[in-house]
């Protein structure tokens, strides 16, 4: 939509609906320059928009401007699938969304004996974005593994390793602990890659299997303390991150859809 156009809303009426700012600081970072609506700097009081379609960020931080449109963190804990309704009777994620009346769905997958962040919304467009392979988003998983990691296969791990899938090398990788007596190893990882199980696959091909897995980053969210079983939903900073991360760029058509578990 022009921004010019008589008809929409205000955009100051819009950002302060959004709950970015009071109408009167909203005109204020609209007259600074600091609002953009489809990517073009808007500083003309009078502008208007279409809140259902157009695309309005702050300082470079996307707006969440459709109030329907719900995102939940969720602490997933083990011994769960990744699925809606398991078609084999296995606990799944419908235990965790009773409490909110849409139909959530999640941002893609962590395997059943995989612990830790994951997504789940009804904004079926950023969730097609998140959990496209070909648009890589960064997670982080710590993982306790069988053995002492040495300093040497940390190296190895970032260098890349070669799977039956192909190469595959971890963005960042540190050793956060190693037992002398035989206790396990705690390593943190960090991947952008899709790939199906892809960090007990790494973990294995370097004589470290991996015991217990945790995902405690998903792009730019933290898991904190949220306690394994429990949900809570974005805050206001954590959605305007998430949606500037999806709107960034679109994924590729020629790569394959859907994240595989992890």
């Amino acid at each position: 939509m022009n921004p010019e156009s008589a008809e929409g809303v205000r955009l100051q009426k819009v950002l302060a609906n959004a709950g970015v700012a009071s109408r009167r600081v909203a005109e204020q970072l609209i007259v600074e320059g600091r609002v953009r609506v489809n990517g073009t700097v808007v500083t003309e009081l009078g502008s208007r928009i279409d809140p259902e379609n157009d695309l309005v960020d702050v300082d470079g931080t996307a707006v969440q401007l459709d109030a329907s449109k719900r995102y939940v963190m969720l602490n997933k804990p083990t011994g769960v699938v990744s699925s809606m309704k398991d078609d084999r009777g296995r606990p799944d994620l419908r235990h965790f969304t009773k409490d909110w009346p849409e139909r959530l769905y999640n941002v893609g997958r962590l395997d059943a004996e995989t612990s830790g962040l994951l997504v789940l919304t009804n904004d079926g467009e950023l969730a097609h974005v998140l959990a496209h392979p070909s648009f890589g988003v960064t997670k982080v998983y710590i993982a306790k593994v069988e053995g002492r990691v040495t300093p040497q296969t940390v190296q190895k791990l970032i260098r890349g390793i070669e799977l039956d899938d192909g190469p595959i090398a971890a963005d960042k990788a540190r050793l956060l602990s190693a037992s002398a007596e035989g206790g396990g190893s705690l390593v943190e990882l960090t991947l952008h890659s899709g790939r199906n199980r892809i960090v007990r696959r790494m973990m294995a091909a370097v004589g470290h299997p991996v015991v217990e897995l945790v995902r405690r980053q998903f792009g730019p969210l933290h898991l904190g303390t949220l306690p394994a079983g429990a949900a809570r939903e974005l805050t206001k900073v954590e959605r305007g991150a998430l949606l500037t991360l999806a709107r960034r760029e679109s994924p590729s058509p020629q790569a394959a859809e859907g994240e595989q578990e992890t």
